[in-house]
């Protein structure tokens, strides 16, 4: 990277029970299936080359599927930061719910509109992911986020200047990351997304 340019990659975990199973899974802290590893391992060549021997800044979310995403990914990150703010939405009553059990008692449920009853709503996961941009606001070289699915779509709307809320048009499966760039001189953007390297 040169001092024009940043990068933000955003990881998003490793498939796990619940995420196969399509189950909301915020604060509970479970690990990576077997096909969640191999995804992770599967992006080392990937981040090795978008690191492309530069400073690198690593953050994680404390749960333990993003951190073993992290290990598995990026062996090599030994100054990775754990960041609270990265944690997933906290999904509240509906924690381990799919979207069709909750839609059958609310048909117009809509996460980035509505929120989750007893967790967060839109503008307290966007109030976190401001104040994780903020941290990471005077680093240079590339930003590493390994994150989920739900925040991550969160944190690249924000990055880009958008609503919070916005990253409802933005679609991450499990094992997969997305580049978001900023210039100096030009806007910030979005350069890839959702790409997997299994």
């Amino acid at each position: 990277m040169n001092d024009l340019r940043r990068d933000v990659v955003i990881v998003r975990h490793g498939a796990t029970v619940w995420s196969e199973s399509r189950q909301h899974t915020g604060r509970t802290d479970i690990a990576l299936t077997l096909v969640g590893e191999a995804e992770a391992r599967a992006l080392r060549t990937a981040l090795t080359a978008l690191a492309g021997g530069h400073d690198v800044h690593a953050f994680t979310s404390p749960l333990l599927r993003a951190r073993m995403t992290c290990q598995l990914a990026a062996p090599e990150m030994v100054d990775v930061r754990v960041d609270d703010d990265l944690a997933e939405y906290d999904y509240g009553d509906y924690e381990g719910k799919t979207s069709a059990e909750i839609h059958r008692a609310r048909p117009d449920w809509e996460i980035f509109r509505d929120g989750c009853p007893g967790g967060e709503s839109p503008s307290q996961v966007t109030a976190r992911c401001d104040r994780f941009i903020a941290r990471i606001a005077t680093l240079e070289g590339a930003v590493f986020v390994f994150t989920h699915g739900h925040l991550s779509r969160f944190l690249a709307a924000r990055l880009l200047g958008l609503a919070g809320s916005d990253g409802r048009v933005l679609w991450n499966n499990t094992g997969s990351y997305a580049v978001v760039r900023t210039d100096t001189d030009r806007d910030t953007v979005l350069v890839a997304w959702n790409v997997r390297s299994r």
